[in-house]
C-alpha cells in the first residue's frame, strides 16, 4: 500500500538517512522507532506528504484514504467536538455544513439549489450510507472519555489531553485504509491507550506509528522499522522480539570478538534477566522459543547507547516511611482528593495510576509539601530523604549555566567525578555537559533531572510521569533502575511496562475519589481487574 523507493533525506550537509526501499504492506502495523533525533517524525511526515523535499519517490495509491493524526491541539477550537471529529471525513463534512446552510438560506423554487442539494446528498450516501454518522462519532467518544452531554459543546472548552483524545477519533473516525500515528498515547490514560490498542489491532490496512509506550508497541505492532546507521531496516515482530535479538547479536559479536568460551551460557543469562525485569518470569520461556526461531543475520547491533541508572541511598531507612492521613483539596468547586489516607511501609515500590484529572499529581505535589492540603496530614518518617521527578521539568531545569553548572549547583561540595559521572550514566558526554541548559531538549531535561536524584542519593523516590519525553531505552533503563533500588518508589506513569518492571503495590484513585489498593505487579492487577476481582 506504500511504496518507498531510493529515499534520501538530508538536513543540509548532515544525511538522516539514505536509500531507503520499503514496501509497506496492507495487514501490517509497522512501529517506527529509533533514537531522539535518528528522524523517525520526519520519516512519518515524508510518508504523510507534510515534507516534499527529499530524493526519491513515496508511492501511495490514489485510491487510499490516509488518515493523519493531527498534533495541533488548538486547530477547531471554534469547532464543536462533534465537529472537529466529522472534520476527519473532509468530504462528508463539507457536504453536511452546505446542505445545512442551503436548506436555511437556499431558494427551493431554483432547480439550481435543487440540483445541488441532489449532488449533495448522493456525497453523504457515498460517504455515509447508513446516515449514521452523528452516532458512530459519538460512540468513538465516548470511548476514549468524553462525555455524551459535551459533543456540541466547543474544542475551546476542552483541556489539552481532551482536545488530543478528540484528534485521536478524528484521525480514526473515516476508518482509512493507511493510518499515520505520531505519539498517540502522549498523556492518554491507560484506559484510553487500552481503548486505542483494540482499535489499532483490528485496522486492516496500513498502519505507520511512533510511540515511547513499549507495552503499547508489544500489543499493537506486527513489525518493527528501525533507523538506526543513517538507514531504516525491517524486521518482524513486536518491539521485545526486536530488543532481545538486536542485543543479543551484539552480545555475540562481543563475545566472539573477545573469543570467551561460555556464550551459551551468558546468552541465555541475559534473556533470563530482560524477562525477569521488562515483564515477568513466566514470560521467560515464551520469549526463548521465539529467540530460538529467530533469524539474526539481517540484524545489526544498534548504534543507540542504554542509558545506566543507578539509583543509590545515602542513608539508611528507619522503620517508619510515608504516613497520609485523611488527606483532601479541592481546586474552587472541583474536589479532586477526598479523605485519602495510605500508609507506605519502607521498600515498597507504588504504582500510582488512574484516569486524568482525579488528582496523582496533585497527591504528589501534596507529599512533597508544593501544595498544603485542604485538610490533612502528610508524616514522613525521621529517616526519609526523598528526592522527587516532577511533570514539568521546563521551568525547574533552566539559567544561563551549562548542564554542568546546573546539577553541580545542588551540591557544590561533591566530588566533580561523581557528577560527571552522573551526567554521563545519563548520555552526556564530556562535550555534551558544556551545553548550556537554555538550548536543551524536553527528553534531555528529562535525563537532567533522572542524573540530579542520582546525585541526590535519596532513600524515597517520588516521580510523576518520568517517562514522558524519553526514549525506548531510557525507559528500559529506568525500569530497571527502579527495580534494583533498595528503598521506597512512588511513581505516576500511564507506561504499562514501566510500572510492570519494579511495582509490587498499585494505588488506583478512581473517578469517584474512591481507591483501589491492590498488593501485587500491574500485570496481577490488570488481570484481577479484567476478571471482576477488584
Amino acid at each position: 500500500m506504500v511504496n518507498v523507493q531510493n529515499l534520501i533525506m538530508r538536513y543540509g550537509n548532515r544525511v538522516l538517512f539514505q536509500d531507503i526501499n520499503l514496501k509497506l504492506d496492507r495487514h501490517k502495523r509497522y512501529g517506527l522507532i529509533g533514537a531522539n533525533g535518528a528522524g523517525k517524525t520526519t520519516f512519518l511526515k515524508i510518508l504523510s506528504g507534510e515534507i516534499n523535499e527529499y530524493e526519491g519517490d513515496v508511492i501511495i495509491p490514489k485510491a487510499n484514504k490516509v488518515g493523519v493524526l493531527g498534533q495541533n491541539q488548538f486547530a477547531f477550537e471554534n469547532y464543536t467536538i462533534m465537529d472537529a471529529v466529522l472534520y476527519g471525513n473532509k468530504r462528508l463534512y463539507d457536504a453536511i455544513k452546505e446542505k445545512e446552510e442551503l436548506y436555511v438560506t437556499g431558494d427551493f423554487e431554483d432547480d439550481a439549489v435543487n440540483n445541488r442539494l441532489a449532488d449533495l446528498e448522493v456525497i453523504c450516501v457515498e460517504e455515509d450510507p447508513t446516515y449514521e454518522y452523528d452516532v458512530n462519532i459519538g460512540k468513538i467518544l465516548a470511548n476514549v472519555g468524553i462525555p455524551v452531554e459535551s459533543h456540541n459543546e466547543l474544542m475551546s472548552t476542552l483541556d489539552s489531553a481532551d482536545k488530543f483524545k478528540v484528534l485521536l477519533a478524528q484521525v480514526l473516525y473515516p476508518k482509512p485504509d493507511v493510518l499515520f500515528l505520531d505519539e498517540p498515547t502522549n498523556n492518554q490514560d491507560i484506559e484510553t491507550i487500552s481503548w486505542l490498542e483494540n482499535e489499532l489491532k483490528r485496522h486492516e490496512g496500513t498502519l505507520v506509528v511512533i510511540s515511547h509506550d513499549r507495552h503499547f508497541l508489544n500489543s499493537v505492532v506486527t513489525n518493527i522499522l528501525d533507523v538506526d546507521y543513517q538507514k531504516i531496516r525491517e524486521f518482524t515482530g513486536t518491539y521485545d522480539d526486536w530488543y532481545i535479538a538486536a542485543n543479543v547479536l551484539a552480545k555475540q559479536l562481543e563475545l566472539d570478538n573477545a573469543k570467551k568460551l561460555k556464550e551459551k551460557d551468558e546468552l541465555e543469562a541475559f534473556v533470563r534477566r530482560f524477562s525477569a525485569n521488562a515483564s515477568k518470569a513466566k514470560q521467560a520461556t515464551s520469549r526463548q522459543r521465539k529467540l530460538d526461531k529467530m533469524e539474526l543475520e539481517d540484524i545489526k547491533p544498534s548504534s543507540r547507547r542504554d542509558p545506566s541508572i543507578v539509583f543509590k541511598a545515602k542513608r539508611v531507612m528507619g522503620d517508619e516511611a510515608l504516613d497520609l492521613k485523611n488527606i483532601s483539596h479541592s481546586y474552587g468547586d472541583n474536589e479532586v482528593l477526598k479523605d485519602i489516607s495510605l500508609k507506605f511501609e519502607p521498600g515498597e515500590k507504588v504504582a500510582l495510576i488512574g484516569g486524568n484529572g482525579v488528582g496523582k499529581s496533585t497527591l504528589l505535589k501534596i507529599m512533597m509539601e508544593e501544595i498544603k492540603p485542604d485538610a490533612g496530614e502528610v508524616v514522613w518518617g525521621a529517616t526519609i530523604e526523598n528526592s522527587y521527578f516532577p511533570q514539568d521539568t521546563a521551568d525547574i531545569i533552566e539559567g544561563d549555566g551549562t548542564l554542568y553548572d546546573w546539577l553541580r549547583a545542588y551540591d557544590p561540595k561533591r566530588d566533580i567525578a561523581e557528577i560527571r559521572n552522573c551526567l554521563g550514566r545519563m548520555l552526556f558526554n564530556g562535550e555534551q555537559q558544556e551545553k548550556g541548559v537554555v538550548s536543551i531538549s524536553g527528553g534531555e531535561k528529562h535525563r537532567m533531572m533522572l542524573s540530579k536524584m542520582m546525585l541526590e542519593g535519596g532513600n524515597f523516590l517520588v516521580l510523576d510521569e518520568p517517562s514522558n519525553h524519553l526514549d525506548l531505552e531510557a525507559i528500559v533503563a529506568l525500569g530497571e533502575g527502579l527495580l534494583e533500588f533498595k528503598g521506597n518508589v512512588i511513581c505516576v506513569s500511564h507506561d504499562r511496562e514501566l510500572l510492570d518492571s519494579f511495582a509490587s503495590r498499585i494505588i488506583e484513585i478512581k473517578d469517584d475519589g474512591s481507591i483501589i489498593d491492590f498488593k501485587g505487579s500491574y500485570e496481577e492487577y490488570a488481570e484481577a481487574k479484567n476478571k471482576g476481582e477488584i
